[in-house]
């Protein structure tokens, strides 16, 4: 448990050139791959599935795909599994299952986009706790980023029409926020040790049994059928749907995410994350054909200026001058 405190109290404040430029392509690359997981997920759905067996599905075939490449990252440093234990079981039971669902049971209540907008104000949230926890406060060029990220974030989700709010869904909605935030705050940290590869099997490991168990003991459906999915206009199999859906838009997502925000930082990192919204919009008109709209457009935009604010508004460590 004092790793998973010491992950919460953490954030880089020194990102050189190279080490922003890889984080950055890490982060947008891993938001890119997340976001490719709403059409495939939707084709499912639309083929038979439930969301919660999709994505349950989704979380174990990543786990099994990132055990063997996790096992050579891990040869000669297995102790660190025991020093993370806690930590492992936090990222799997909060960031991966704790997030699903309840973002999963807000749906289930609530306009598909109000949930995924009061989700996505996870950056808000990293923001305070790391005020709060760690005394860095938010510049106020930070706070415009924050501002000008959640606005665009409302453009390009197209909240236009009024939403029917349900206190229950609210809950659940801002409990997988709070995930989100978590999420953001534990891939952060490098000082356990733990190779990114490693952490994002182990966590795909326990949150892929936690949501089975769910499903088992009914709090979220279960349904599958083999019937194939439409993408793009194309028929493909059930199967090779879900190996893209474990493989590309889980395993590989979070590992390339864990990267970004080990070298970002929770902060920059969670901002950057928003991205994921914009990609959503993108493989939506590419895969599913829902053309985006022009103001969906200019949030995307938004976004981006916020995220720009939100770096230069970072914290400096200036280096102390060498000793003579």
């Amino acid at each position: 448990m004092s790793h998973v405190m010491t992950a919460m109290t953490h954030d880089s404040t020194d990102v050189t050139p190279s080490r922003l430029a890889s984080g950055v392509g890490f982060a947008v690359a891993g938001a890119a791959s997340f976001a490719m997981s709403g059409p495939l997920a939707k084709g499912l759905i639309a083929a038979g599935w439930t969301a919660g067996s999709a994505v349950t599905v989704r979380v174990l075939i990543a786990a099994a795909l990132l055990a063997v490449p996790a096992v050579v990252a891990m040869r000669g440093r297995w102790h660190l599994l025991r020093t993370n234990l806690g930590l492992l079981v936090a990222y799997g039971l909060i960031a991966v299952a704790g997030c699903q669902l309840a973002y999963f049971n807000a749906v289930d209540r609530m306009q598909v986009g109000v949930a995924l907008l009061i989700e996505f104000t996870c950056p808000v949230a990293v923001l305070l706790w790391m005020w709060w926890r760690h005394g860095q406060r938010p510049s106020r060029l930070t706070t415009t980023g924050a501002v000008l990220a959640i606005t665009g974030l409302v453009l390009v989700l197209d909240l236009t029409s009024g939403a029917d709010l349900d206190v229950i869904g609210l809950a659940w909605a801002f409990g997988a926020m709070l995930c989100a935030a978590v999420y953001w705050i534990l891939s952060s940290d490098e000082d356990n040790g733990l190779p990114g590869i490693a952490l994002a099997a182990g966590g795909m490991t326990f949150g892929g049994l936690a949501l089975l168990l769910a499903g088992l003991v009914g709090v979220i459906p279960f349904a599958s059928t083999r019937q194939d999915v439409e993408l793009a206009g194309t028929m493909l199999p059930w199967w090779s749907t879900l190996l893209v859906l474990g493989g590309l838009t889980a395993g590989l997502a979070y590992v390339l995410s864990i990267e970004g925000s080990r070298r970002l930082g929770s902060r920059l990192g969670s901002f950057v994350g928003l991205a994921e919204a914009v990609f959503g919009v993108l493989f939506a008109w590419l895969l599913l054909s829902e053309t985006p709209l022009v103001v969906q457009l200019l949030g995307g935009l938004l976004i981006l200026a916020g995220v720009v604010l939100v770096r230069l508004g970072e914290p400096r460590v200036v280096a102390a001058p060498p000793q003579a």
